[in-house]
């Protein structure tokens, strides 16, 4: 009785709100789909609605098919759905960092609820790092810590799918038991250019090794039964004037490079959610593009979740629904008003809105909120400590080490800590990457712990100093330098006593810190460069250290690159420490001391000067823009005027294929550190290379063995050279990379990598296929890009892998400078 009640409910209400078509824009990055348009409730519906509630039951979610609880919606509860519970159109700061005081609080956002359909409000958390909410509440003294995690280059740096899952799964507990549904991360835009704000967010600058890192760690976080939210799709990769850049990628780039981790991880992981992107993406903003979010997302590579903007991101939020953008976040009152008018217009179908409806209900179904989870706000935080620590410490990276000055030596029981970031470390970034954890273990401390004291006067002068620095900083005035950590200048010791801690310290370390974040890319100058003061600092350090007959180390407790080439001479080790997270000291001193033997390898170049990289040409460089304009029209929303300016407004990616590494092998151009290098506390031999076919996989065996005298693990990385004759190839890419367990001295491990015959494919704009040229293969193994240790050849037959839509083109005619694009 109930159900043909509730079947004569929704009969009214298909009568009364039919109609036979929908007037929409002719524009082909939106989607185009005619079947079962629908016109805007007429007054009639307000019948439907009514016996909706005097039916003996509504349909409720979960209990009752979707469909059915779509067909009890108002129109009104279906936009709401659509648009997150968010903010108000004011509230800009809020909406853009992330905060609300609904169910978690300083968490990033919610949907709306249904009460009377039983759809219930779920949660969006920040972020890549760790779960961002707030620490302290004011209902109660109890703490809601979450663990700062290390960054996403940090964990590329490991190359440990099996380490980075783990990683996962401690985040994902964090997120399950302080009460949110969806962790807005990882971040995994490639690293095209070392200036971007961002990149300490994102993992390499290799689509392969990006791609399988992200998937490890969604797949860890969603085995917790909570869910991912993968960004920026796609090609996010300046945070200059990010709201309105238009991003021009060729096509065989965009899908080789910047679309490639994505289908990965949509393919091995399948993410409960993927995250559009701010920028326009050749022409169009990459939340309002059916091509992208439907043809090539859903269609071509299978993806079966919801896609949500970025916090305010798109322009026209009724585009955004009909191209398959989902979910608009936080939520404002004027995307809701924008698409309830369009509905009533007809200008937008009820065929769209229902299809995103039911994306929406269909996260919610898979939520921990939807399951009624009672959450203990209670996560286990000393096991996720103790992963952040072990992760920290296998992803740094050791790029110099002569005379065996790491590890230290046991008698080593003294040190003289140089810097400012020794005493004041950073375990992160800042925006998205914050995390409000209990603590940040400091170099200082990490070494204390492990039986290496600091001199205590150069410790109270550091202290001292950047206690003062902070003191006399003015208060930010905007809301946006609120977010930004500047950092304390270097701090000028005498010759006399660097002099003195020669004599009297065992060895000295010398850290040199850079942060970056959201809404600022990082300067050449000042952020890439060392400063006078730093260069000062290691050589007059070095210099004093060497006369006394003792060793020297820099930390590099860095975001990113930074230039290395005109100062590695000087120290005896170099230990690219990243940003760690909360546990970074204690990581740091279990490397320098040689609890942990370092492994980490390289996910990016490190160039000889800035100047080298192939994108920096068209990069914006801060140093040319004011960034108060930039930042206000943030406040705003995409109000800064379109001037036409060259990588302001828009950037070309015109070095297609060839970004880091495989411009850089390709040309022959010197590197300071190559992609993939980074050494030991061992040495490994390389041997047996094997190369099969293996049905539709190449596999390829070695033998790795342990020549030193200390237990080490070895990245083995598989690079691919194709003949190149049908059109341009880099030298090598990498296809494949493992690593071993711990080898003890002598022991040997068999690495078996599998290539994927259709991975040898190149994309062919002019048939809009992946083609695999016919030719000799040479398969290259090495411990990097520049260090090959076994080769072979194999013959491969041409082949058309796949062909695909002709879609997401750049613009027949590029811009030029000073010419604003509604121009051209």
């Amino acid at each position: 009785m109930r159900r043909n009640a509730w079947m004569h409910c929704a009969l009214i209400l298909a009568l009364t709100t039919a109609v036979t078509g929908t007037l929409r824009a002719a524009d082909p990055t939106r989607q185009q789909d005619a079947a079962g348009q629908q016109q805007a409730p007429s007054p009639g519906q307000n019948s439907a609605a009514a016996c909706r509630e005097t039916a003996e039951k509504l349909p409720q979610l979960g209990k009752d098919p979707i469909r059915e609880v779509i067909d009890a919606m108002t129109i009104e509860e279906k936009v709401h759905l659509l648009v997150g519970a968010g903010t108000s159109a004011t509230d800009l700061e809020a909406a853009i960092i992330g905060q609300t005081r609904k169910l978690v609080p300083g968490a990033a956002g919610t949907t709306f609820p249904i009460e009377r359909l039983d759809v219930p409000a779920i949660v969006f958390a920040d972020g890549p790092a760790g779960i961002r909410i707030s620490a302290t509440r004011d209902s109660t003294a109890q703490t809601f810590y979450a663990t700062q995690f290390p960054i996403g280059t940090l964990l590329a740096a490991t190359w440990d799918t099996v380490l980075v899952r783990r990683v996962g799964n401690a985040m994902g507990e964090e997120v399950h038991e302080y009460g949110a549904d969806v962790l807005l991360g990882p971040g995994m835009n490639l690293q095209r250019n070392p200036l971007n704000g961002r990149n300490f967010e994102y993992f390499s600058e290799d689509p392969l090794l990006t791609g399988k890192i992200a998937a490890a760690i969604v797949n860890g976080i969603q085995q917790q039964g909570v869910g991912t939210s993968v960004k920026h799709f796609v090609a996010n990769n300046q945070e200059t004037n990010r709201l309105n850049n238009n991003t021009i990628v060729p096509t065989r780039a965009l899908r080789e490079m910047y679309l490639r981790p994505f289908e990965i991880v949509v393919k091995e992981a399948q993410p409960w959610t993927i995250m559009t992107s701010y920028n326009k993406l050749n022409g169009t903003y990459t939340a309002e593009r059916a091509d992208l979010l439907t043809t090539v997302l859903r269609d071509e590579w299978g993806f079966k979740g919801l896609v949500t903007s970025d916090w305010l991101g798109g322009v026209n939020p009724v585009w955004s629904v009909q191209a398959g953008n989902d979910l608009l976040m936080p939520g404002l009152a004027k995307q809701r008003d924008s698409i309830l008018k369009a509905i009533r217009l007809g200008t937008l179908s009820l065929h769209d809105v229902d299809r995103n409806v039911q994306r929406v209900l269909e996260l919610i179904l898979r939520s921990p909120h939807y399951a009624k989870y009672t959450f203990s706000n209670t996560p286990d935080l000393k096991a996720s400590a103790a992963v952040a620590r072990e992760s920290a410490a296998e992803g740094m990276v050791l790029l110099k080490n002569d005379g065996t000055a790491l590890p230290l030596p046991a008698q080593a029981r003294k040190a003289a800590l140089f810097g400012v970031t020794s005493y004041d470390f950073i375990p992160g970034g800042t925006g998205s990457g914050t995390v409000n954890s209990a603590y940040t273990v400091s170099l200082a401390q990490g070494l204390a712990a492990a039986g290496i004291k600091p001199d205590k006067k150069l410790q109270l002068a550091y202290e001292s100093h950047i206690a003062a620095e902070k003191a006399a900083r003015p208060a930010p005035k905007r809301w946006w330098a609120k977010q930004l950590r500047p950092q304390v200048s270097q701090m000028e010791v005498s010759d006399a006593e660097i002099a003195r801690l020669a004599r009297t310290q065992d060895a000295a370390v010398i850290t040199i810190g850079r942060i970056s974040g959201e809404l600022l890319d990082r300067i050449a100058s000042t952020d890439y460069n060392l400063s006078e003061a730093e260069h000062r600092l290691i050589e007059r350090v070095c210099n004093a250290f060497h006369k006394a007959g003792k060793k020297t180390v820099v930390v590099l407790n860095v975001c990113g690159p930074v230039e290395t080439a005109s100062w590695k001479a000087r120290p005896d080790a170099i230990l690219v420490a990243w940003l760690p997270g909360q546990e970074g000291g204690h990581a740091v001193a279990d490397v320098l001391t040689g609890k942990v033997s370092p492994s980490g390898k390289l996910p990016m170049s490190f160039a000889m000067r800035y100047e080298d990289d192939p994108t920096a040409p068209n990069f914006p460089h801060r140093e040319d823009y004011d960034t108060v304009t930039l930042h206000e029209s943030m406040s705003t929303n995409h109000t800064l005027p379109d001037t036409g300016s060259k990588n302001l407004d828009y950037t070309i990616y015109d070095e297609g294929v060839f970004v880091g590494y495989r411009y850089f092998d390709t040309s022959g151009k010197e590197v300071s550190y190559p992609f993939g290098y980074g050494l030991g506390y061992t040495t490994f031999g390389y041997g047996g290379l094997d190369i099969a076919r293996d049905g539709d996989d190449y596999r390829i065996t070695c033998t790795i063995r342990n020549t030193g005298a200390r237990a080490g693990r070895e990245v083995v990385q598989l690079y691919v050279s194709a003949p190149g004759k049908d059109m341009p190839k880099p030298a090598k890419e990498l296809r494949a990379f493992a690593r071993t367990g711990l080898l003890q001295p002598g022991a040997d491990e068999t690495v078996t990598l599998r290539v994927p015959a259709a991975s040898l494919a190149s994309f062919d704009e002019a048939s809009s296929s992946w083609r695999t040229e016919g030719g000799t293969y040479t398969f290259r193994v090495g411990a990097s890009s520049a260090d090959i240790r076994l080769s072979g050849t194999a013959d491969v037959e041409a082949a058309c892998v796949e062909t695909v839509h002709p879609v997401i083109l750049p613009p027949e005619k590029l811009p030029e400078p000073g010419r604003p694009q509604a121009e051209q």
